[in-house]
């Protein structure tokens, strides 16, 4: 991907997609696929929003056919086996364990008919049924939960796990680019352009100069997640469709358990994760409403101790000195009256303004989880091709994505061998990037120094910073540390790296010594927010 805006002078574009969480890149993606002239724009980094603050599930739900969402949840699963097909480097199948109590006899019930009917909804060969264990067997695959009081068995069964959702997230947008896409980050949509009730662009400020642009196009997507009716204000659209904004935290922890676990708030009744994220683990989420500032999330004291408060009733030694930190990010449900942000559907709703508000050439897109995301899309693109009098059929569920396929054990020796790195740090890379972690070792060939990891706390080597920002749009600290790379999702947040990558980033991209610094500032005051919840408590 290069960042040129330049592209847009003089260009008309098929389609404008505003938004690059996961289900902008999905559009962009299956747009270009079609033979669509496209550019999408993100006004941060890329998968920064809602993306990156997902459990990193790619799942059914399980959770939903208690609210009889059996079509949501039929959907998810037939994308779950898409994924794990298009992107087997990112994608991976996790074991979960759900504790069967003596005090809770209604899901020791209900539970077995719920893993029934949701693995004939998958109707998938690639997942292994449940099973139901035995208190010993369930102790032997998990002994942290011998600390449960009236643990009768368990159920095991089986869903996916994106660990680096934000790359899932840039192989659709790397993809996109391939087949002719303009991909545009730290590009903010500041206005709709229009014209007698037909949209036929938009103006764009590129935020790190500060220079206005504008992008004609026959058609502008709003994907913009939890920012996306926001965007109605600037042609004083009136609808009834409605976002409801619902924050969901996760905390980073020491490691809890050896598998991922399915509990059950004590309180309301939820249904909680806790899931391997490396070396540790991370619990979640939460679900309340929302109605601050929305580029400031954070978790509070209070949803902090929520989840603690219920950990303790399945590990009583848990507490708040085994949180590294949490992260809080926000659903955009579709509004429909429910009474509780978690009775709330997850099921999305695209927005024909056409239709709805007599203005042409735009659609919004409303929810949405992220497994369906490619779904999404495909139904944006059917819509859009229509509209075009296009015959162009949708192939995402067909087309590998960038990394695709997983790395032979055999590549990954070979290749240690071959640039003199550490077996484990190439298997990382593999992890990571997939097939293409080859282009990451050609800066090392190129530079033997460049094979040295970038702080002793993480695996990652200075050649992911001249890859990231030649090849992947890197263009500040974060972009490197939360999108392009997982390293500001460790335990010390990247704040031990930061330095290092600053000095590295601005070699390349020419940074004065007041431009690292301010990047480095920026960046703490980000991670800050994961502190947040320890002052409020301090304070409260």
């Amino acid at each position: 991907m290069k960042r040129d805006f330049d592209k847009l002078r003089g260009e008309n574009f098929d389609l404008i997609v505003v938004g690059g969480g996961i289900v902008g890149a999905g559009i962009a993606h299956d747009a270009a696929l079609r033979g669509l002239n496209t550019l999408l724009v993100e006004k941060a980094g890329f998968a920064h929003g809602t993306t990156s603050r997902s459990t990193r599930l790619i799942h059914g739900g399980l959770r939903y056919l208690r609210t009889m969402q059996f079509g949501l949840v039929r959907q998810d699963l037939r994308e779950r086996e898409i994924i794990l097909k298009i992107a087997p480097h990112l994608v991976h199948r996790l074991q979960f364990i759900i504790p069967a109590l003596r005090s809770e006899p209604f899901y020791r019930f209900s539970l077995p008919f719920g893993l029934y009917l949701y693995d004939f909804l998958a109707k998938g060969k690639g997942i292994p049924r449940w099973r139901r264990l035995s208190r010993q067997k369930t102790l032997e695959v998990e002994p942290g939960l011998a600390d449960i009081n009236g643990l009768v068995g368990s159920y095991l069964y089986y869903d996916c796990q994106a660990e680096f959702m934000e790359r899932l997230c840039l192989e659709n947008l790397l993809s996109a680019a391939e087949n002719g896409a303009c991909i545009l980050n730290h590009a903010a949509a500041i206005n709709l352009l229009a014209k007698d009730d037909v949209v036929h662009g938009i103006e764009v400020k590129d935020t790190l100069t500060g220079e206005n642009y504008i992008a004609n196009g026959r058609m502008v997507v709003n994907a913009g997640g939890h920012w996306a009716d926001l965007m109605w204000e600037k042609l004083n659209i009136q609808s009834k469709d409605r976002l409801r904004r619902t924050k969901g935290i996760h905390l980073l922890t020491k490691k809890v358990s050896n598998n991922a676990l399915v509990l059950f708030a004590k309180s309301d009744g939820r249904l909680f994760f806790i899931t391997p994220l490396r070396e540790h683990s991370l619990i979640g989420t939460t679900d309340t409403d929302y109605t601050a500032d929305l580029d400031t999330i954070h978790a509070s004291a209070s949803d902090v101790e929520y989840l603690v408060t219920e950990m303790r009733h399945y590990f009583p030694q848990f507490g708040a000195d085994d949180i590294y930190y949490a992260m809080a990010g926000l659903r955009s449900l579709v509004a429909s009256g429910d009474k509780t942000a978690s009775d709330t559907s997850r099921a999305h709703k695209l927005v024909d303004h056409e239709l709805k508000n007599g203005i042409k050439g735009y659609i919004t897109v409303l929810g949405g989880k992220i497994t369906a995301y490619r779904a999404i899309a495909e139904e944006v693109l059917d819509l859009v091709c229509k509209k075009f009098s296009v015959q162009a059929p949708c192939t995402t569920a067909d087309t590998p994505l960038p990394g695709a396929p997983a790395v032979p054990a055999q590549d990954i020796e070979q290749a240690a061998q071959q640039h003199d790195l550490p077996l484990e740090t190439v298997a990382y890379l593999a992890t990571l990037y997939g097939s293409r972690f080859s282009s990451v070792l050609g800066y090392v060939s190129a530079d033997k120094r460049l094979g040295q990891p970038v702080a002793a706390s993480c695996i990652d080597i200075l050649a992911q910073i001249n890859y990231a920002v030649e090849e992947e749009e890197a263009l500040t600290l974060s972009d490197f540390m939360l999108c392009c790379t997982n390293i500001g999702l460790g335990p010390s947040q990247g704040l031990d790296a930061v330095e290092t990558v600053a000095r590295e980033m601005g070699l390349l991209l020419g940074w004065s010594k007041t431009e690292e610094q301010d990047q480095i500032e920026n960046y703490r005051a980000l991670a800050a927010l994961g502190q947040r919840f320890r002052t409020e408590a301090v304070n409260s």
